[in-house]
C-alpha cells in the first residue's frame, strides 16, 4: 500500500508539473516561413497562429493561387514545429515513464 501512495503522490507531481509546462508552452513561439521568407507565420505551444506577415511583393492579384499556397505551407510549417516543441519538451519531462503518448 505504500508503494501505491509514493506512486500517487508522484502522478500528482507529474500531473502539476505538465500542466505548468502547458502554461509556459502557451507563451512560447515558433516560426516558419515560406517563398523565401515572403510569407512568415508565428504559432504558439498551442498550436494557435499568432501572427501572419506577408510581404508586399508576393501579394499579385493576378496570382491569388500562388500566395494562398505560400500562406498554407507557412502555416503547416508553423504548426508541425508546435507540435515538435510541445513533444520534446513533454518527452522531456516524462522521458523513461513508459507511458504512452508521454515519452
Amino acid at each position: 500500500m505504500r508503494n501505491m501512495g509514493n506512486m500517487m503522490k508522484q502522478a500528482q507531481k507529474l500531473q502539476a508539473k505538465m500542466l505548468k509546462l502547458q502554461e509556459e508552452l502557451a507563451d512560447r513561439t515558433v516560426e516558419a516561413s515560406a517563398g523565401g521568407g515572403m510569407v512568415k507565420v508565428v504559432a504558439n505551444g498551442r498550436q494557435q497562429v499568432v501572427g501572419i506577415a506577408i510581404e508586399k511583393e508576393v501579394v499579385d492579384p493576378d496570382d491569388v493561387d500562388m500566395l494562398q499556397d505560400l500562406v498554407l505551407a507557412a502555416v503547416n510549417d508553423a504548426l508541425a514545429k508546435s507540435q515538435e516543441m510541445v513533444s520534446t519538451e513533454m518527452s522531456k519531462l516524462t522521458g523513461g515513464l513508459g507511458i504512452p503518448g508521454l515519452s
